[in-house]
């Protein structure tokens, strides 16, 4: 194991997980989770993309108001042709590690497990599914004019989410109501990200991973159909739909893990994530495994059920690369439902 007093891991959140750092509270019991799902601080105009209030911050540390018309005003990165790229990586190797520091005087401890799972604009998403076809000709030739046949692209409402776990609903206001995280951690949230959402949901895990480092997620965000409730929805997909992914031989030949987040609360007001019925995660070795799943007959199958308890119209899937920065469970276990 490596030495954990070597000067280039003194605050590195590589002491949050293995094998640098001690895991050992495996449990069959839900966990609560903070699925926080996350928008980039950027220029879209207003109208584009909800904002939360006081973020996507200007270098004067107010939000910008009109960042369409002054993108040089939001403070993670004034050019927009590096804006994203730049996002990608002060999520991960900037805002992670912050997140996983304990300064003096703070615990956090009671973070079982954090994920950050960054979307892929590459990867399969119901805006641009798998398999993706050769522009040809009626003749069967490559089109000559590209530049004038560019698809259109359709980006999903988020651009990745923070999956945080704890054992007890209470861990949550106990790690995030200290100093650090209640001031500065959010500080930096406002800089990083222009929304996030705030629901809290039960994790039940189907199909554990062996390592918890599958590098990719299938990311699907279902919102019910109109004619059933909450209940009636989070019941119906923990058990028949449940049953029926994992059944699957695809899903078997594929999938390294397979779990539901069922939202049953929220920790303050939340319009865009109260929308969320139901949060499905399934974890993979490559990307062309997750295009290689969903074009299968056993997908078609799942999909189908799946449509007949959540809107397709209104819920959306996409691809994303996974990252751990805490964990705390090993070996990870199904739980019981």
């Amino acid at each position: 194991m490596t030495d954990r007093t070597a000067p280039d891991l003194a605050r590195s959140d590589m002491l949050q997980r293995p094998p640098h750092g001690a895991a050992t509270r495996a449990t069959t019991k839900p966990l609560i989770v903070t699925p926080t799902f996350v928008s980039r601080s950027d220029d879209s105009p207003l109208e584009r993309r909800p904002r939360d209030p006081g973020s996507n911050v200007g270098r004067d540390g107010r939000s910008a108001m009109r960042p369409d018309r002054h993108p040089e005003a939001v403070a993670l990165e004034p050019d927009p042709n590096l804006a994203f790229e730049h996002w990608d990586a002060y999520w991960r190797k900037v805002h992670g590690p912050k997140f996983a520091y304990a300064e003096p005087g703070t615990q956090n401890d009671r973070v079982l497990r954090y994920d950050q799972v960054h979307r892929v604009a590459s990867g399969p998403s119901s805006g641009f599914r798998p398999p993706y076809r050769a522009m040809v000709e009626a003749e069967g030739r490559l089109v000559s004019d590209p530049a004038a046949r560019v698809p259109a692209y359709r980006r999903p409402s988020f651009d990745g989410f923070a999956y945080i776990a704890y054992a007890e609903t209470d861990d949550i206001a106990a790690v995030l109501g200290q100093e650090q995280y209640a001031a500065r951690i959010v500080a930096d949230e406002r800089t990083a990200f222009r929304m996030v959402t705030r629901e809290v949901a039960r994790e039940y895990i189907l199909i554990p991973s062996a390592r918890h480092r599958d590098p990719v997620s299938l990311v699907k965000i279902h919102r019910r159909r109109a004619h059933l409730s909450r209940t009636a929805f989070q019941e119906a997909w923990l058990g028949a739909q449940a049953d029926l992914v994992c059944a699957q031989k695809a899903t078997a030949r594929y999938v390294r893990r397979y779990a539901q987040l069922h939202p049953f609360g929220s920790t303050q007001a939340d319009p865009e994530g109260s929308r969320i019925d139901g949060i499905s995660v399934l974890s993979f070795d490559s990307l062309n495994d997750v295009e290689d799943y969903l074009v299968t007959p056993d997908h078609a199958v799942i999909e189908a059920a799946e449509n007949a308890l959540a809107d397709p119209e209104t819920s959306e899937f996409w691809t994303a690369i996974n990252y751990s920065v805490i964990n705390r469970l090993m070996p990870e276990l199904a739980t019981d439902r």
